[in-house]
């Protein structure tokens, strides 16, 4: 079998769009005998750091990367005329670190500044922050390609070396797919010719946006819950081919054994990537302390112990017992900052009179915490176990759920960015997925069943299921177990027709993100 890696690929992070989970994706190149293999998500780089770790896992070499929307003029200009609304699709692989860096740059100021309709750059940025950077032309998206459907050869090719320009050292690519398109019938040959005449390398890739051929119609209707379309509707968006899955080495290298340098250049541009993710761990800024203390984990002990005496009008031997055996494992965890620090933003916010929630989750079970008004549910009271929260047994972050007033919540970020510096803070995004009940309701509603239907359909999904009987452990509730305990379901499925396309959806789909 030759060789050849997968360059340009779209996981379920390419949210709505995208139908490849990050595991059947890493374990298909296993399968295939790959040792690269890259994500390129949509505009974002969500699921960069666990495609990473996967692959590693698996020994496999991962290229990270993005494919890039590119406003040529100003990723600042946001209007809609044709120039403010315009962007054109452009991959990006870290080769290094500094790519790496230079990737999550670009990416935060695409969104920070260049969002409009999508998280835009543009050449200027290009400019600034390609070192360690790979780039490919990209798909009809691309600008070359583009140019090369408006019949403009010579405009491809001024923005293809202008490329070149920026992207020194072989570092810009022009990119071949090949999905039987009518569009793509037109540019390849030129897109060929074009690299001929400059001398710029070729590089084959297929636009990966689901695994097998099979789930082409998975991927459809992901389309259609993304744009809320229903799958039958004439006027939607819609890919006009089912070949962009995850093709074999060989089925790549015949698809175009007309350019054979395009197939070798995958493997080139993996070996000039050699990506190392540092993952030293939490990183806590350092929490200035008062002079009269000789360090924070004796600041940490005159708090919680002054707190005690405040939340509690007796202090028991008891009491005070569980709070030295708290802070005892606070300090030898290393978690004396993360107290200080959360301690702090939570006592600021109560001084300028922003309503602070009492806290929630497993932190609730922490007396340190409840003595420094981190918290205000009483883990005596309560019975509450300290363990849940910090366990020196399994070393693991600790997490304070705490919530503030919406209306005034910025002013605490503010305090803190303030405090720390812009490069010590974040906000970190969670994401949605698709679970058994909210997969089945939006693909009945993308396949066009009517609500009522849907709606009985959907209440029919038991809200849990028998222990198994072997293991006596719980099940997992998913569309598949549901169906086997549940015989109204199983009757629906064995009908066959719309009900069939739904289950047989539904369980594709399952678990993906939104």
């Amino acid at each position: 079998m030759p060789e050849f890696v997968h360059l340009h690929n779209h996981t379920d992070y390419s949210l709505l769009d995208g139908a490849a989970p990050i595991k059947r994706y890493i374990d298909k190149a296993e399968e295939f005998g790959m040792k690269h293999l890259a994500i390129t998500d949509h505009g974002n780089m969500f699921g960069a750091l666990k495609f990473y770790n996967d692959c590693k896992a698996q020994g496999i070499n991962p290229i990270v990367g993005c494919e890039f929307y590119v406003n040529p003029e100003s990723h600042l200009t946001k209007t809609t005329t044709v120039s403010g609304g315009r962007y054109y699709h452009m991959v990006l692989l870290a080769m290094n670190e500094q790519g790496y860096r230079n990737l999550m740059l670009l990416n935060s100021i695409s969104y920070t500044e260049g969002y409009y309709y999508k998280p835009r750059i543009d050449d200027q940025l290009l400019r600034e922050h390609n070192e360690g950077l790979i780039a490919l032309s990209a798909c009809l998206a691309g600008e070359i390609p583009s140019l090369l459907l408006e019949n403009n050869y010579e405009g491809a090719k001024k923005r293809a070396l202008f490329y070149a320009s920026i992207f020194t050292d072989n570092r810009f690519y022009l990119e071949l797919q090949d999905h039987g398109l009518p569009e793509q019938k037109r540019t390849n040959p030129l897109i060929v010719q074009l690299a001929r005449e400059t001398g710029l390398p070729l590089v084959a890739t297929n636009d990966i946006h689901y695994i097998e051929a099979s789930d082409a119609n998975a991927q459809d209707i992901i389309l259609c819950i993304g744009t809320n379309k229903k799958k039958n509707d004439q006027d939607r968006m819609r890919f006009e081919s089912e070949e962009f899955y995850m093709k074999s080495p060989q089925q790549m290298a015949e698809l175009f054994a007309y350019a054979p340098d395009a197939i070798s250049n995958t493997v080139r541009i993996a070996e000039r990537c050699n990506l190392t993710i540092s993952q030293p761990g939490p990183l806590l800024p350092a929490y200035e302390i008062p002079p009269e203390f000789h360090s924070p984990d004796e600041y940490l002990r005159h708090i919680a112990n002054e707190g005690l005496t405040k939340r509690y009008p007796v202090v028991t031997a008891e009491l005070q017992q569980r709070l030295d055996y708290e802070l005892d494992v606070v300090i030898s965890m290393g978690f004396t900052g993360y107290f200080l620090i959360v301690w702090d933003f939570i006592f600021w916010a109560k001084q300028h009179g922003i309503p602070v929630g009492p806290g929630r989750g497993s932190g609730a079970g922490s007396l340190v915490a409840y003595s420094m008004t981190i918290t205000d549910i009483d883990p005596i009271k309560y019975d509450l176990i300290f363990e849940r929260f910090l366990n020196p047994e399994r070393v693991s972050m600790p997490d304070f759920d705490i919530d503030f007033c919406f209306e005034r919540r910025q002013e605490v970020m503010d305090y803190v960015t303030q405090k720390y510096g812009t490069d010590r803070v974040a906000q970190i995004a969670t994401f949605g997925t698709l679970k058994v009940k909210a997969v089945l309701k939006d693909v009945a509603r993308a396949l066009d069943i009517p609500f009522a239907e849907a709606t009985r359909i959907v209440n029919l999904v038991p809200e849990s299921l028998p222990d198994d009987e072997t293991t006596g452990k719980a099940r997992k509730l998913t569309v598949q177990s549901a169906i086997e305990f549940t015989p109204e379901l199983k009757e629906l499925e064995a009908k066959g027709g719309i009900y069939a396309e739904l289950f047989a959806v539904a369980k594709r789909l399952e678990g993906f993100n939104r």
